[in-house]
């Protein structure tokens, strides 16, 4: 998919601030925005937001409108980009990540697991989850947080892209779990992730919008959820998600921003999953829900 980047050069001060009003004016759409300083010129930053080319007149309509209602008389910059696996080739040489009892690693990584660590072999692809997001690993530290606690037996990773997170739960011990996500592409992927890391006798991985596929009839009630996506969507789910956890279920939300709280903490409640534990990571928010 062809990406386009829209970016404002500025100072540090004004950077923050435009990056902020741009996260949340994007959040729901899913597009990256992103704030770094120029190394060869110090005290020179960029704010960038990246969309797919096909809505780049849109966007670029939205950033000038926003611009304008900041008061900020900067240009606008448009450029172009190749048509790159970008996620790829970005997260392919980072380091392991550690969250919770978890580490996460590529195939080129040699930082061997520690005695009490539980390890989970992701290298970056066409998938969301490799560990280095916030959300991700804030999810992680959530699931080796309640598993200390608490045994699981059905488990359901919604929005499961690379499978990180059925994974982890899966070799965190003996537990049935679906993987669902919208993006057919996501479910290959984690299919293959899956064999890779030896679970998949105990993960089945589906292509799903929302609960709309027979597997969830199958599965029955989960005690366990894991839902690492974005606000919108989680909150037009929060009926059918809290209908499809046990009593005494828990539920981990995560692709949210610490503002979102309120917001979401209101609307799990009125569906009768009540608030037990909020975690911060690299400014994004995950919560914990229970089901009494």
């Amino acid at each position: 998919m062809k990406q386009t980047r829209f970016y404002i050069d500025t100072d540090k001060k004004t950077a923050k601030s435009l990056m902020q009003v741009f996260e949340t004016a994007f959040e729901e759409d899913g597009f990256a925005v992103a704030a770094f300083e120029n190394l060869d010129a110090p005290g020179d930053w960029t704010v960038s937001v990246y969309c797919p080319t096909s809505e780049a007149n849109v966007v670029e309509t939205r950033s000038t409108l926003l611009l304008r209602e900041t008061g900020n008389a900067s240009v606008l910059g448009r450029e172009e980009l190749p048509d790159v696996d970008w996620v790829a080739a970005t997260l392919r040489d980072l380091s392991s990540v550690r969250a919770g009892r978890y580490i996460v690693h590529g195939s080129h990584e040699k930082d061997a697991p520690k005695p009490h660590e539980i390890p989970i072999l992701i290298d970056a692809g066409l998938a969301f989850g490799t560990g280095h997001h916030g959300t991700t690993a804030g999810c992680l530290e959530m699931l080796s947080r309640v598993t200390k606690k608490t045994k699981f037996f059905n488990a359901l990773d919604l929005g499961a892209g690379s499978g990180v997170l059925a994974i982890a739960a899966a070799k965190t011990m003996p537990m049935r779990v679906l993987a669902s996500d919208i993006d057919p592409t996501a479910t290959e992927t984690a299919l293959y992730n899956c064999r890779r890391n030896k679970v998949q006798a105990s993960i089945r991985c589906i292509t799903s919008t929302g609960f709309n596929h027979r597997a969830f009839g199958e599965a029955g009630r989960f005690d366990l959820v894991i839902a690492n996506i974005l606000a919108k969507p989680l909150q037009s789910m929060a009926l059918d998600l809290a209908l499809h956890t046990l009593p005494g279920g828990t539920v981990i939300l995560s692709g949210l921003l610490p503002h979102q709280r309120a917001r979401l903490v209101s609307t799990f409640r009125q569906q009768g999953l009540f608030f037990e534990h909020a975690h911060i990571r690299e400014n994004w928010l995950t919560l914990v829900f229970k089901k009494p």
